[in-house]
């Protein structure tokens, strides 16, 4: 395909006005009032915490924050979802769920999300059981709609509620309502589980997650403030992803060497550097995509 017959780059909407913003604010609180009492599924990411921001809001003394802990969960994001649940008020609590005691889970199908979601609303109903009727919502945007979302179906099965998706509100849209409420992680990049890092296929350990985060926490000593990634490939060969602009860095002859030694020390067997850059959701495009169940309301993205 010759440069001239590049697709366009789709124009991003334009920003809400601030009375726009404040009447969207509103409808959301107003949608979270009509749920209540409400949980909500919380990474602490930028949509699951506009979402608890709307519920405290709405009713602060019966709204809760929860955050699934296991393996697959970056030690960072545990330390920052907690931060932040202290930051709006809400009660947070961290439920361990045992995702990588599924057979199905650690085979890490093209479903894996499904099993993995599964879990956690499993766990999350057991525990809201004794409290009486509770309401689980997430915090699906309507940008994901578009995406490969497999935890949708869970979300699906378990009644789970996306306000976000009820009201149209996209990823935009979310990051403005956030630096409206003065949510400090308004610009947080996106931080999937560390098992999205794995190619599918590839079972899902302990050991890999883990030396996955190792690893990017050593990117992000030479990289900080960059959306990054290490997505383990077959053969335990490590694939870093990082914006173009970053690449010149990691190619230095001092930097380049020592990331071999220290990703090697880490347990990958080869290391290599993707030359299109830093793409969110990158091994979903192995995946032969179906018709979202998203489109009729399904979601189920923390």
């Amino acid at each position: 395909m010759s440069v001239d017959n590049l697709p366009a780059i789709p124009t991003p909407p334009p920003a809400l006005s601030s009375a726009e913003v404040r009447e969207l604010a509103e409808r959301l609180v107003t949608r979270l009032r009509e749920l209540a009492p409400v949980a909500v599924a919380f990474s602490g990411g930028v949509d699951s915490a506009l979402v608890a921001k709307a519920a405290f809001l709405a009713n602060p003394d019966s709204s809760l924050a929860v955050t699934a802990v296991s393996p697959s969960l970056a030690r960072e994001e545990r330390r920052m979802a907690a931060e932040v649940a202290r930051e709006i008020g809400i009660r947070h609590v961290e439920l361990n769920t045992r995702e990588f005691e599924s057979d199905q889970y650690r085979a890490n199908p093209a479903n894996r999300c499904f099993h993995c979601k599964t879990e956690l609303y499993t766990t999350l109903k057991q525990f809201l059981e004794p409290l009486g009727p509770v309401t689980i919502v997430n915090g699906a945007n309507l940008d994901d709609c578009g995406d490969y979302r497999p935890g949708m179906q869970a979300a699906r099965d378990f009644h789970v509620v996306s306000p976000l998706i009820d009201l149209h509100i996209t990823k935009q849209q979310v990051r403005e309502l956030a630096n409206h409420w003065k949510l400090t992680i308004w610009q947080k990049p996106a931080s999937p589980c560390l098992a999205s890092r794995i190619a599918y296929g590839i079972p899902v350990t302990e050991e890999r997650v883990a030396r996955i985060e190792a690893a990017e926490a050593l990117l992000r000593e030479l990289l900080p403030s960059v959306d990054l990634r290490v997505r383990c490939e077959a053969g335990e060969l490590a694939r870093i992803e990082v914006p173009t602009a970053a690449l010149p860095k990691l190619v230095d002859e001092a930097v380049r060497m020592k990331l071999v030694s220290r990703m090697r020390e880490l347990g990958f067997r080869a290391v290599t550097l993707d030359l299109a850059g830093f793409q969110s959701g990158n091994l979903n495009a192995l995946v032969q995509l179906t018709p979202s169940p998203a489109a009729d309301g399904g979601k189920t993205s923390q």
